[in-house]
């Protein structure tokens, strides 16, 4: 009898994995990691977790799968739902809140939320270096700014008076956010306020950002031998990757601690926040595409450990993920670099 084509541990989803459609690009990218966590939970392997040690530095822990899920992966009654909004910080935002990549849901209950990134180890500004120092590109965007707005909130459990007091009295000289430099002068205290906040809060800071990392032999397509692992960025642990060092000017990073500060500085005065339009009247000239990017230099000191230099799931267990053939169903892009330098007899 021919098998189903299926992803290990994800019986219960919005995605049916034997038609075709399900195996696109855009679709894999999210829904093969979290079969990946499955097959690392059934493996007795926790994800690596990217968290606040409430001194403003990034400390490595590791994650139970079912922390990171909020229930156990194999449990009957857990569903898998893709591209979906997470309902319990509706609550929170003015409007209608973003989808997701991931909500786990039991019955008709959410219960965790995972923006999913996927990324290639080594990137391109690391490639050249030594195995222990490659490190992946992390892109953010725009909505995933909002999910860690309300991850705070959640945090201080939903208390608008203590938020007020945290924020203080940040941002208060300024007349209009969308220009530039009415709000330069101010950097520095809404810096301040962020990093009071997370210093306020990071008990209860919670994951926010799954990145998968596979791991290629420099930068040829071929897999390494220890290719998968995951790690997970907590709200407070993805502060250090866009907080800026230089605040006299504003760019993608420094306008993602802006997008971030005026969302929380409205709720705790308004009892809500409208993220989008945020987003779209705080632009400062710059595309809103994506919130913010970075590179292998600046993610390999935040993630540096023995399991991003080697990582634990190897090659031959993709084949207990992808089962039932369903890697005949991936549709994967053809780029023409990619054929170029896979092809040296043309040369």
């Amino acid at each position: 009898m021919k098998e189903t084509p299926r992803l290990y541990g994800i019986h219960r989803s919005n995605r049916d994995f034997s038609q075709k459609d399900a195996w696109g690009k855009n679709q894999f990218n999210s829904s093969f990691p979290a079969a990946l966590a499955c097959y690392m939970y059934s493996q007795g392997i926790p994800a690596v977790y990217l968290a606040s040690d409430g001194k403003n530095d990034t400390a490595h822990k590791f994650l139970d799968i079912r922390i990171l899920y909020g229930a156990d992966p194999m449990a009957d009654n857990i569903y898998f739902s893709f591209e979906t909004q997470y309902l319990p910080f509706q609550k929170y935002i003015k409007g209608f809140i973003p989808r997701n990549d991931l909500v786990i849901m039991c019955g008709d209950k959410c219960i965790s939320s995972l923006e999913i990134k996927l990324s290639a180890l080594p990137d391109n500004s690391t490639c050249e270096m030594s195995e222990d120092r490659y490190g992946s590109e992390i892109v953010v965007r725009p909505d995933t700014i909002i999910y860690l707005a309300c991850c705070f909130i959640k945090a201080l459990e939903d208390d608008r008076n203590l938020l007020g007091r945290i924020l203080s009295s940040a941002g208060e000289g300024i007349k209009d956010w969308s220009e530039v430099a009415d709000v330069i002068p101010h950097t520095y205290e809404i810096y301040s306020a962020v990093k009071r906040l997370a210093e306020s809060s990071w008990e209860n800071q919670m994951p926010l950002i799954m990145q998968p990392v596979w791991k290629t032999e420099g930068k040829s397509p071929k897999l390494a031998h220890n290719c998968l692992d995951i790690f997970v960025w907590s709200n407070c642990g993805l502060l250090s990757l866009f907080m800026p060092a230089d605040l006299k000017k504003i760019t993608r990073h420094s306008r993602t601690m802006i997008w971030l500060f005026k969302m929380l500085k409205d709720y705790a005065e308004q009892g809500y926040f409208i993220g989008s339009e945020i987003i779209d009247r705080l632009s400062y000239n710059l595309k809103n595409d994506k919130a913010f990017s970075s590179n292998g230099l600046r993610t390999h000191p935040l993630m540096r450990c023995a399991e991003l230099t080697t990582p634990r799931i190897t090659r031959q267990e993709i084949r207990n993920i992808i089962l039932g053939g369903g890697q005949a169903l991936l549709s994967p892009e053809r780029r023409f670099d990619a054929i170029i330098y896979n092809s040296p007899d043309l040369f």
